[in-house]
């Protein structure tokens, strides 16, 4: 009885010590959790590509480096006809889907196709013709078009296997040629990717990668705090403070192409008239926003570009605040204060609803001050914070009044392309202006995009720059920018100002 007792002893043992070594000998999986604001709602790159873009899953024929140039990616080079209405690419060779589907013209050709069905910058390019042989793509457009490599980098462009598609051209599997590949996906807080090892460039260190969507940049800033997540992005201001005697995680800022502005309903009966938007403007004290309320003094926007975009910034444009002046102009426009303070014109009060929203965490807090400094001449606001989604869903149905947003300028490289679209119609796009329009600048921005006049582009560019600073379709407020914070465990991070790319693979872990 004793010797059975100890076999059954030593067999215990021994699966216990076996288990130790097993686990022991097993590689560890290196992982990591990156924390940002935005959600996704599926495998539609016109909606959701950025979320696969940043996270290394797909890419595109061209990418934009940090200062704005064009490089290859999924295209090594590409030839352009005299006449500019004939593009040649070469497209890379050895590269495989995650799939394993080799990568080929007919590839890209079946992705920008599908692409051009659904709403997105793709329809910004006057394509004719699309056609395929080999390694080679060819483009026909109708018209030259100047910022075509660009457009082509953008987010919404990644190629994928032919395979990913259904029957009726919607993405049901997604595979890219990135060098991490789809794991897991939880619309619309939670995608893993793990790395492919089949990429066709640098491998990453890293082996799987979470990406967790939440509203609250507080959270997001307590979740790299605690350890829950290594990087979190578009953390709020305040949490500087939070890490500043925390050895384990570091606060970095990082100047956007993207301005805070003020969207105007230009066919609104109380913001139609330009002097009605000139004296909103002058009211906001934008200097006390930047450095108050923004946390980055300097940062104020008096208009719509920065001097990192050059060709379009007026140097040394700055009308301040002057409320003396804004008084001035509503009072012109036939508006008296009423024994509250409040504006009052043919028996209505100046109040209008300004709506915005909580993705980006300086915009509430934004919204109410905005509130309180239209309030010293007269002007009541209403402040709406919704989800993102419901600002283009006000600027269609007409019932947005004002709109407090940010806009970023440089996600293809140049706001050409964005202007461009904005004003190929009235009604204006879902973050551009919205039911204003100038014939000058349709005039102008369709000749830059043309290349016509090569040598008057500066110029031109200048002259859109003054009518919209003048007219104020749009309201600039300040200049945006990305706070992330990052755990001590991660090295190698590197930013991306155009949020196209998260560069997982210089990414690195002390693990």
């Amino acid at each position: 009885m004793k010797k059975i007792f100890l076999l059954v002893v030593l067999f215990v043992v021994g699966l216990i010590a076996f288990s130790l070594y097993q686990r022991d000998s097993e590689p560890q999986i290196s992982q990591i959790t990156i924390s940002g604001p935005f959600e996704f709602h599926g495998l539609d790159l016109s909606k959701n590509g950025f979320t696969f873009s940043r996270l290394g899953v797909t890419e595109s024929l061209t990418g934009i480096q940090g200062d704005g140039h064009v490089f290859p990616r999924l295209a090594t080079e590409w030839q352009q006809s005299e006449d500019g209405l004939t593009w040649q690419f070469k497209i890379r060779d050895n590269v495989s889907f995650h799939d394993g589907t080799p990568l080929d013209g007919k590839a890209v050709l079946k992705t920008l196709t599908y692409a051009r069905e659904k709403p997105g910058v793709i329809k910004q390019i006057p394509i004719k013709s699309m056609s395929a042989d080999g390694q080679t793509f060819t483009l026909n457009l109708s018209r030259p078009y100047v910022p075509l490599l660009t457009v082509l980098a953008h987010y919404s462009l990644g190629i994928v296997s032919p395979a990913a598609y259904d029957e009726q051209g919607q993405i049901t599997q997604l595979y890219g040629t990135g060098p991490y590949q789809v794991n897991q996906l939880i619309a619309p807080h939670k995608a893993n990717v793990r790395r492919f090892e089949g990429y066709w460039g640098t491998q990453g260190e890293i082996d799987e990668i979470s990406y967790l969507a939440g509203h609250r940049s507080e959270s997001r800033a307590l979740m790299v705090e605690s350890g829950q997540a290594q990087i979190a992005f578009s953390i709020d201001p305040n949490s500087r403070t939070m890490f500043e005697n925390n050895p384990d995680v570091s606060v970095q800022s990082y100047n956007l192409p993207r301005t805070i502005l003020l969207k105007v309903n230009n066919t609104h009966p109380f913001l139609s008239e330009k002097q009605a938007r000139q004296a909103i403007s002058l009211a906001l004290d934008r200097k006390a926003i930047a450095s108050s309320i923004l946390h980055a003094p300097g940062s104020e926007a008096y208009q719509l570009f920065s001097d990192a975009q050059a060709d379009w910034h007026i140097n040394n444009y700055q009308p301040k605040q002057n409320l003396d002046t804004a008084a001035s102009l509503l009072y012109h426009l036939g508006w008296r204060k009423n024994d509250k303070g409040w504006l009052v014109r043919d028996g209505q009060l100046f109040s209008l609803t300004l709506s915005t929203y909580a993705d980006r965490p300086e915009l509430p807090v934004l919204a109410t001050t905005i509130q309180d400094q239209l309030s010293r001449i007269g002007i009541m606001i209403n402040v709406n914070i919704d989800n993102s989604s419901v600002i283009p869903v006000k600027h269609h149905d007409n019932t947005l009044n004002l709109a407090l947003i940010a806009r970023n300028f440089g996600t293809l490289g140049s706001p050409l392309p964005a202007l461009f679209d904005d004003f190929s119609s009235p009604k204006g796009s879902d973050w551009g202006h919205m039911n204003w329009y100038s014939p000058r600048i349709h005039h102008l921005l369709a000749l830059l995009i043309s290349g016509k006049e090569p040598d008057q582009a500066v110029d031109m560019s200048q002259e859109v720059a003054r009518i919209l600073a003048d007219e104020l379709p749009v309201i600039p407020i300040a200049y945006s920018q990305q706070l992330v914070g990052i755990s001590s465990r991660v090295s190698g991070f590197r930013f991306d100002p155009y949020e196209i790319d998260y560069h997982l693979t210089e990414l690195k872990t002390d693990d």
